[in-house]
């Protein structure tokens, strides 16, 4: 084995034989990730009409608005033989081995710096006592990745929309493959479709470079292991796309006990984008919470619950936005908003750490069997728009305060993934559109 190879399979990754479309207009081929906008079926109608008879990602996935709808094993079967189709018609080239660098505008940033790549499905694991490589810094649930498994299972293509996160305060990686990869012209440079911004890609497949990407990637391993858990290294954590990435390790699982000793096979592998957690255009959100069939004071009466409860009535949407962003009145606290038939109020609890944690059993508590009690959204206008009677049936908004990204490493490494839909890396058309493909079956 070459050595860089080597170097990249310690660091759990694989070099990726990565399908781009040939001919196709880009803007209309690549669409937001599946599991955005999950409230909001008219994005999904307008991405429809962006796409209009092109060639596009979105006749390759499904979006998660849908999956409760009649019909869905149709659906599944249709975006499988659709993938098929494109594979007969010429749609892609042909595959190239190598990774892609990448560099994501949106309305919010400049300049988000990335890199595709495969990830050795070996290497990772979502169970909250599992410490490997690849590790899950939410918690994952169990019961959301039947359906995602479904798409994936016999899929013959993959699409990434999980984003991996390296602790890489030097900044020592991805400006480095910048330099080098821009010294050809980018395979793709597109605006991106309903106003998100726009994104360029160029090849890293050079011996050379795939070499240099190897010794950068294997040193930031070496002192991983070195900072976290003493020896046992921690090199990326999942900032986005824990459920798609866990629905792939649940299908490389069936395939290894029905092929066993079969463990070169594509599906051990998962396509995603690598980015630095300190790069100054990732900026971490909070995820809102949605709780359906509850009215304002019968969900006050939950928050309740949380330990030294107090909260004050506000006069309107900007006030309590606003307030939420200010520190508590002790640094062990946090404040929490809530929204309902057009009344506002701030909530403020002596429950330390990030909000998620102590406001996330409470929602359970009350939904119980009925995950579908709870939704999650990602910004803060959206919330606000769908506690204000923009639901399909009533429903109480919960804001959630501003989220740090310092620490993110050393908190999961120390005491295990977060609870579920902590934080969010930007606004929702910030998210990974689907571009690149790899062949799965």
């Amino acid at each position: 084995m070459n050595d860089y190879r080597q170097k990249l399979n310690l660091s759990g990754l694989e070099i990726p034989e990565i399908l781009l479309p040939r001919g196709v207009d880009m803007q209309k081929w690549a669409v937001i990730a599946c599991d955005q906008f999950t409230q909001d079926r008219d994005y999904w109608e307008r991405a429809k009409t962006a796409a209009a008879s092109s060639p596009s990602t979105l006749n390759l996935i499904f979006p998660e608005v849908f999956l409760a709808d009649p019909g869905a094993p149709q659906k599944i079967a249709d975006i499988h033989s659709t993938m098929e189709r494109y594979l007969k018609d010429g749609v892609f080239g042909e595959p190239r081995s190598g990774f892609i660098y990448i560099e994501r505008d949106t309305p919010y940033q400049k300049k988000r710096r990335g890199v595709v790549a495969a990830v050795d499905l070996e290497q990772y694991d979502w169970h909250p006592q599992a410490r490997p490589l690849i590790r899950c810094t939410e918690g994952t649930v169990a019961e959301r990745l039947p359906p995602r498994m479904d798409i994936r299972r016999a899929a013959p293509l993959e699409l990434p929309h999980v984003l991996l996160l390296i602790d890489d305060d030097a900044d020592s990686l991805l400006p480095a493959l910048g330099e080098r990869a821009k010294k050809a012209a980018p395979v793709y440079n597109t605006p991106l479709m309903l106003e998100s911004g726009g994104i360029s890609g160029w090849r890293l497949d050079s011996e050379k470079d795939i070499s240099f990407f190897a010794e950068k990637i294997d040193a930031l391993r070496e002192r991983s292991a070195a900072r976290y858990g003493g020896g046992q290294p921690f090199l990326f954590a999942v900032g986005d796309g824990n459920h798609s990435l866990a629905a792939a390790k649940g299908i490389w699982e069936e395939y290894k006990t029905s092929h066993p000793g079969e463990m070169s096979h594509p599906c051990r592998y998962a396509l995603v984008e690598i980015e630095n957690i300190y790069d100054p255009a990732i900026q971490f959100e909070p995820i809102h919470r949605l709780v359906f069939d509850l009215g304002f004071d019968d969900t006050l009466s939950l928050l309740s619950l949380l330990p030294d409860f107090s909260s004050r009535q506000v006069k309107d949407a900007q006030e309590l936005d606003r307030l939420c962003r200010l520190p508590a009145e002790s640094p062990a606290a946090n404040r929490i908003g809530l929204i309902c038939e057009n009344r506002y109020a701030l909530i403020e609890t002596s429950a330390a750490g990030i909000a998620t944690a102590c406001l996330q059993p409470l929602l359970d508590q009350y939904a119980k069997d009925n995950p579908q009690l709870i939704d999650y959204i990602h910004d803060e206008d959206e919330l606000f728009r769908l506690s204000s009677g923009g639901a399909e049936r009533p429903a109480s908004g919960i804001l959630l305060p501003p989220v740090q990204k310092s620490g993110l490493f050393e908190t999961v490494a120390r005491f295990g993934p977060l609870p579920r839909k902590s934080f969010s890396m930007g606004h929702s058309c910030e998210k990974r559109f689907y571009l690149e493909c790899r062949q799965l079956f």
